[in-house]
């Protein structure tokens, strides 16, 4: 049985995980990085797509954004895909596909999560064994939100703006915030619901998107009928090949 359609609510915050094909590293180079961070911002911007948080790791990507519509993640990750691999495959003497099929999405209940979730990004090369701290990988947005360059890629999100009264006041803020790392459980939380395309928030937050999108966005409870478990379980497996 089909997947579910992705789930996009546009004015909402998204986050997104593309990978490379069969573990591929997708950014050999500066270059490659700087390529695509380019397109990134063109199609953004094109789309109407606000980033507030980024990491380009070696085989895979991240990403934190706010579409205006419904079409423009899609457009902007289509966008992106026709001039990146082209570059990619010519520049490194390969054909074929660069990525592990579509990507995954989950949207973000910013008031609970947005924070979380751009640290979650940016504490990514950590995670893997990098680096040591956020501030020594570069090819991410942290640096922009604790104030040490301007990246004209970021668009900051409300959430990010309360959390101080000035830039310097932020920009503290979430350094603090980041140094303080993220629970291991409240990870999983996050990897999962990305991989699987649920909606990440609380359960008011959920009730209300499925009002508004007339389809479910957490996983079905017990007593479902078998052919809803058919479609969760195809989604389920389908999200297991890309962990």
């Amino acid at each position: 049985m089909a997947r579910l359609p992705r789930l996009v609510v546009p004015n909402q915050p998204h986050h997104i995980i593309q990978r490379g094909h069969d573990g591929l590293v997708i950014f050999r180079d500066a270059d490659d990085h700087q390529a695509f961070l380019g397109w990134l911002k063109d199609a953004a911007r094109q789309f109407k797509v606000a980033i507030h948080a980024y990491v380009l790791m070696p085989d895979h990507l991240h990403l934190l954004a706010t579409p205006a519509d419904d079409q423009g993640l899609a457009r902007m990750m289509q966008w992106i895909g026709r001039h990146y691999v082209p570059y990619f495959n010519q520049k490194h003497g390969r054909s074929g596909t660069l990525w592990q099929g579509r990507y995954r999405a989950t949207v973000i209940d910013a008031e609970l999560y947005l924070l979380a979730v751009c640290r979650y990004i940016e504490l990514n090369p950590v995670r893997n064994g990098l680096v040591a701290s956020p501030g020594e990988y570069p090819w991410s947005s942290y640096m922009h939100h604790i104030g040490a360059k301007q990246d004209g890629l970021i668009t900051d999100h409300p959430q990010y703006w309360s959390i101080g009264n000035t830039p310097f006041d932020r920009e503290i803020a979430y350094r603090q915030l980041t140094e303080e790392g993220l629970a291991r459980a409240e990870v999983e939380r996050i990897t999962d619901a990305t991989l699987k395309g649920w909606a990440l928030g609380s359960e008011d937050f959920k009730q209300g998107l499925e009002r508004q999108t007339h389809r479910r966005v957490s996983p079905a409870k017990r007593g479902r009928p078998a052919n809803v478990r058919a479609v969760i379980e195809d989604d389920d497996a389908a999200a297991a090949q890309d962990a």
